[in-house]
């Protein structure tokens, strides 16, 4: 792929920014779950004119911190992560696309999920290559706090110890919390929601503190034990909310009493408020101890939005796109990406563009493992494939003559979309079913006719996926499968099985 690109950009990054350990920039990735592209009161999505246009969404979120970061940095209109959330995390991990690393489904902590028989339910182990331990050779204090969910429980990769990181707050193997609330133990108290209790904050039982809160607060403190230690710091801050179970953040609830959306849009739009209360405290700290210029944020979301407005498919939970989480639209692919330093100013590496709107390229999640091991000037090992670019030149306001503008989720599994992959390239997206009968969509649906094999949208033209233009396209669909197909056997992919254990793989119509 792009390794030797990447390894040209890194020996002039170590170059231009002189790395040492008084240098480094400390680097914050900001992680929320379940949060979509709308769902934040930035505007992300823009107009024909390239300009920020806000939607009904953003009128009914409240992210005042993030409109912060947005103010002091760049967001891209344009940003894809996997539809589910443990493929996409062990890409930020890694900077490999599921294909490759083959967390193709999200990890139940328990018993392997339905599938290819061979794809990678055991995620992450301490042999593989990852971020933290990476970063962790080159110096750095690695933190992780909050939602884990890189490997099953009693696997080694449930800890994000075993994985290079020096200290773990409350990460482990599972990915909804059994309560946000510190009354109820985050779990650990109540005996329906022991299943999914949060380890290790046993100081916060019994108090009002909401999870949110406490992960917050306890990352605060790894960061000023770092800084005792005089090391760069890399936060893996990763917040369990917006998770279900969709309960109100009462510092919160009073904002949403006349919204005229249901309890739980209410609760969801709190647990949203929460995460952006807590973006605000990191940089108050940060600025507090006079290291803001030195620390580079970057926010992202794991998958589309699963607010619980609409149905699954319609445009609700992320309109005016369509779908949401787990689903091979757009609602549920694209998911809000904000980068910035803490506060811009002479002491950063490198510029960043203010207030500024990316949408004449796209982004990936692979692509943040290597912008963080460019902006550290760390190594990605020789032997390591990778699968995303850097995005410094994007984050510096420039267009990125390495970026190859197309994105593959591939997901041989059965969810809300079922046995699918869905590919990008520039302005054009590919939906390609391996099963067109008998799968959720279908049911929910309540339709015995099957669901279209191919469908085929024109992005620039129609970026809600509203005509399919398959049968009136033959050559571009042809070339996009095609393009597709190549990358799925470049990558390794694993296809579905049928009920014979027969392989289904694509094929030209």
């Amino acid at each position: 792929m792009r390794t030797v690109a990447l390894l040209a950009y890194l020996l002039f990054s170590i170059h231009l920014f002189g790395q040492n350990e008084s240098n480094k920039p400390n680097i914050i990735l900001f992680l929320i779950d379940d949060m979509g592209v709308m769902d934040t009161s930035v505007p992300m999505l823009v107009d024909k004119e390239g300009k920020p246009q806000k939607h009904h969404l953003n009128q009914f979120y409240r992210t005042p911190n993030m409109e912060r970061l947005a103010k002091q940095g760049v967001r891209f209109s344009q940003f894809y992560a996997q539809s589910v959330c443990s493929p996409t995390r062990v890409s930020l991990m890694t900077g490999q696309n599921s294909a490759r690393h083959r967390v193709t489904q999200w990890i139940n902590p328990e018993t392997k999920n339905a599938g290819p028989d061979d794809w990678n339910w055991k995620g992450l182990t301490s042999k593989d290559v990852t971020l933290p331990a990476l970063l962790k050779k080159n110096g750095y204090y690695t933190i992780f706090s909050g939602k884990a969910h890189f490997a099953p429980t009693e696997y080694e990769g449930a800890d994000p110890t075993n994985l290079g990181f020096d200290v773990n707050i409350a990460g482990c193997a599972f990915g909804a919390p059994g309560s946000y609330f510190g009354e109820d133990g985050y779990g650990n108290l109540d005996p329906k929601r022991k299943k999914r209790a949060i380890p290790g904050l046993e100081k916060y039982h019994k108090t009002d503190v909401f999870l949110s809160e406490a992960i917050t607060r306890e990352a605060i403190t790894a960061i000023d034990q770092s800084l005792q230690k005089e090391a760069p710091f890399f936060l893996y801050m990763s917040h369990y909310a917006a998770h279900s179970p969709f309960q109100t953040d009462p510092r919160f609830g009073d904002n949403y009493k006349n919204s005229g959306k249901s309890r739980p849009a209410n609760s969801f739009a709190t647990l949203i408020e929460g995460i952006d209360k807590s973006l605000g405290d990191l940089m108050d700290h940060l600025a507090a101890k006079g290291v803001a210029e030195n620390t580079l944020i970057l926010l992202v979301g794991d998958n589309g939005s699963d607010a619980p407005l609409g149905d699954t498919y319609g445009y609700f939970s992320s309109a005016p796109l369509r779908g949401k989480k787990g689903t091979c639209y757009e609602g549920g692919l694209r998911v809000p990406f904000i980068a910035g330093w803490a506060k811009p100013g002479k002491a950063n590496s490198f510029s960043i563009a203010q207030n500024a709107v990316h949408h004449q390229q796209i982004g990936t999640v692979m692509d943040i493992y290597a912008t963080i091991l460019d902006a550290t000037g760390t190594k990605n090992p020789n032997n390591h494939t990778i699968d995303g670019t850097t995005l410094i030149p994007q984050l510096q306001g420039k267009k990125n003559p390495d970026r190859h503008d197309h994105f593959l989720c591939h997901f041989p599994h059965s969810h809300r979309s079922s046995y699918f992959t869905t590919y990008r390239n520039e302005d054009w997206k590919l939906i390609f079913r391996y099963q067109t009968t008998g799968n959720a969509e279908q049911r929910a649906n309540k339709s015995k006719k099957a669901l279209p094999r191919y469908e085929l949208y024109d992005l620039k033209n129609d970026p809600y996926e509203k005509a399919n233009l398959a049968d009136q396209k033959p050559n571009k669909l042809k070339t996009l499968i095609e393009q597709m197909m190549a990358q799925l056997d470049e990558e390794g992919a694993q296809y579905a099985l049928d009920t014979s254990k027969k392989e289904l793989r694509p094929a030209l119509p």
